[in-house]
């Protein structure tokens, strides 16, 4: 197959026209009787001759497929030859090709592996196989220029299809200045001609005020005429009208019937709109929440995004819907992945809590990044937090400072407590305590409490001039009294004498008590070790043993063995060495060293429980490895005699040594006697 030559031959003597004109007619007949190849040869034989018809049928031919291979650039290459005639069909076809452009398909049936797959020659027969077939290539690249340089030679030759889409490229300034007083001159040549695409982007303009001004009635006008004339979005704009009352009536009823014109149609907006009002009951449809959901999710599944959304809400709040957290993860992605800043928000929050997902820290942070980038304070927040600890993402101070001051700049007072706490803690390069306290200050000033609390500490750091126990004291209280259970703890200690104030025993306790019952572990703590010392109130190991154990349940290691000790002893409780070594080996396993030390004594003595000598052994060496001398000296003796573990005089003497360092006599006296 060649290329087509050029139009050259367009000028063809008085009886090559008349043979083109046979060809052309000839070629027509063998195509209805869709006789397709024999169509283009009689054409291509009539196109070489220069009949523009002929021309740009061939072009059709190569666009479909039809009795050739398909092939883009070889249309192009048909079209403009009649284009250059001016053939109006082939400069509009023309032109649309050349604005957006065409690449060929990839994958298994794209031309190249169609062509190799059916050749079996090697590389370099291929290659030129597929020259031969395709001379032309198989893309076409987008050019506006040239698009615009055929539908304006359609437009001044009053085509009313090239004016609509010259117009089009005119008002969104593609290829060309945008200009809308030309592009509603062009527009309204179309409109008159009964292109309904034009009547419809005609009252876009007067409803937007696109280069005149804002009139809704006209506007109507226009859109009743595209809508007249077939154009499904037109009849959505007119519903809107009528639900909004702009530039037409208030009429629900009429904006039901619209809506549910154009959702018959598949336009995917009157399908939402349809299911809101199904949602809320107006406009004439009856209320009905399943109705409802089918127009949403018919909407939804063509990607309009509001469905999607609205789809997500109804399963998350089940209101007349059975609940579904699943259903609504996946369509709050939908519109996510559609660019809806709130649900890239939301499904991220879904990831960090592995609702209706699996849980998933990595990808809650690219969502909440998403949104962030979108401008989404909230979320930039997140991502901040996300970055500044390292939780589903590589930590990265630096980046989330910079999410943070973004945040906090859009005023989310969370966002200026963490820089103020990245400041303080000297972890921002470049940052120091008195940007920390401007941060905190910021927070402080809109009420937050946590700001509040952050710079209290900041006034009661002993090193700097920003020193300031009374402020501080006035910063805890307030946060406090705002019922912020770590402010009450600080506050606590505050008046315990904790930063170097001045002991207020009675003000401590008082502040201990409101912290514990606020839930601050502690705090609780605090208040079982006042009633077992009975410092500041009067000795009550029933209260302590209270304390201890609302603490202890909550995995507070010093309270768990606390209580193991009052369970050993019968203090507060019946004396239950069971329930001791519980106890012992919860707090233990959190890393509480005299734990892991009494346990290993009681395991290793079945006091409690059997004896288990390994077990004994794999606790005293975690006590020992804290550095508890007793347990260091046990783990000796163990290795020296050989109870439970291999005899092993070297480790038994590095044992005795750790513990003699830390002042433990037995071990020192051994060591001594050893080494006489």
């Amino acid at each position: 197959m060649n290329s087509p030559a050029s139009n050259s031959s367009a000028q063809a003597r008085p009886q090559e026209r008349g043979k083109a004109a046979r060809l052309w007619q000839r070629g027509l007949g063998f195509y209805e009787k869709h006789l397709f190849h024999r169509a283009l040869q009689a054409w291509r034989r009539a196109g070489e001759l220069g009949h523009a018809e002929a021309q740009y049928r061939l072009g059709l031919l190569y666009a479909r497929g039809e009795g050739v291979l398909q092939s883009l650039p070889d249309a192009v290459a048909w079209y403009q030859r009649a284009a250059e005639q001016g053939q109006p069909d082939a400069q509009f076809q023309l032109g649309l090709i050349h604005l957006n452009g065409y690449k060929a398909p990839s994958g298994p049936h794209s031309p190249e592996n169609w062509l190799r797959a059916a050749t079996h020659r090697d590389r370099a027969g291929t290659q030129e196989t597929f020259d031969l077939l395709f001379p032309n290539g198989v893309e076409v690249a987008a050019e506006a220029e040239a698009a615009i340089a055929w539908m304006s030679k359609l437009a001044a030759s009053g085509n009313a299809q090239g004016q609509a889409v010259l117009a089009d490229l005119l008002r969104h300034g593609r290829g060309c200045a945008q200009n809308y007083e030309e592009a509603r001159r062009l527009y309204l040549l179309a409109a008159e001609q009964g292109i309904a695409s034009a009547q419809f982007a005609l009252g876009d303009i007067y409803y937007q005020g696109l280069g005149v001004a804002v009139e809704p009635e006209t506007a109507a006008e226009w859109y009743q005429k595209a809508a007249d004339n077939g154009h499904v979005l037109a009849l959505v704009a007119l519903g809107s009208m009528h639900l909004s009352g702009k530039g037409r009536p208030v009429d629900e009823a009429e904006a039901a019937d619209l809506f549910l014109k154009a959702a018959e149609q598949g336009d995917p907006n009157a399908m939402y709109q349809v299911g809101v009002l199904h949602q809320e009951g107006r406009g004439g449809l009856v209320q009905n929440l399943d109705k409802a959901e089918t127009y949403f999710r018919r909407a939804a599944k063509r990607n309009q995004r509001h469905a999607c959304i609205a789809l997500a809400e109804l399963y998350t709040r089940g209101k007349g819907i059975e609940p579904d957290l699943r259903e609504a993860a996946e369509w709050y992605t939908r519109a996510a992945e559609l660019g809806d800043v709130q649900s890239q928000f939301i499904v991220g929050r879904l990831y960090a809590q592995g609702a209706g997902v699996p849980a998933s820290l990595g990808t809650a942070a690219r969502w909440f990044q998403r949104a962030a980038e979108q401008g989404h304070a909230t979320a930039a927040h997140n991502i901040g937090v996300f970055l500044a600890k390292g939780m589903g993402i590589e930590r990265d101070v630096a980046k989330a400072m910079g999410w943070f001051k973004l945040a906090a700049d859009a005023g989310i007072t969370a966002a200026q407590v963490q820089l103020g706490k990245l400041c303080s803690a000297g972890e921002a390069t470049g940052h120091d305590l008195h940007e920390a306290a401007a941060w905190l200050a910021k927070g402080a000033a809109s009420g937050d409490p946590e700001a509040k609390m952050g710079l209290a500490i900041l006034h009661l750091r002993p090193d700097t001039t920003m020193r300031d126990p009374a402020r501080a004291e006035q910063l805890l209280r307030e946060s406090a009294e705002q019922g912020h259970g770590p402010a009450m703890l600080e506050l606590a200690q505050y008046y315990a004498g904790k930063y170097g104030t001045p002991v207020q025993l009675p003000s401590a306790i008082s502040w201990y008590r409101k912290s514990a019952e606020a839930g601050q572990l502690e705090a609780q703590y605090a208040m079982g070790m006042f009633y077992l010392n009975g410092s500041g109130v009067e000795a009550d190991a029933d209260a302590a043993a209270t304390w201890f154990e609302k603490a202890a349940h909550a995995d507070h290691p010093a309270s768990q063995f606390q209580l193991a000790v009052m369970y050993c002893t019968g203090q507060g409780v019946p004396k239950d060495l069971a329930h001791a070594v519980i106890w012992y080996e919860l707090a233990a396993r959190l890393g509480h060293a005299l734990a892991q030390y009494n346990l290993a004594v009681m395991v290793s003595k079945g006091q409690g429980c059997e004896a288990d000598p390994a077990k004994a052994v794999e606790f005293f060496r975690m006590a020992a490895e804290q550095g508890v001398p007793e347990a260091q000296m046990a783990l000796a003796e163990i290795y020296r005699t050989g109870r439970g573990v291999p005899r092993d005089e070297a480790a038994a003497r590095r044992w005795y040594e750790a513990a003699a360092r830390q002042g433990h006599q037995g071990a020192a006296n051994i060591l001594r006697q050893a080494a006489s």
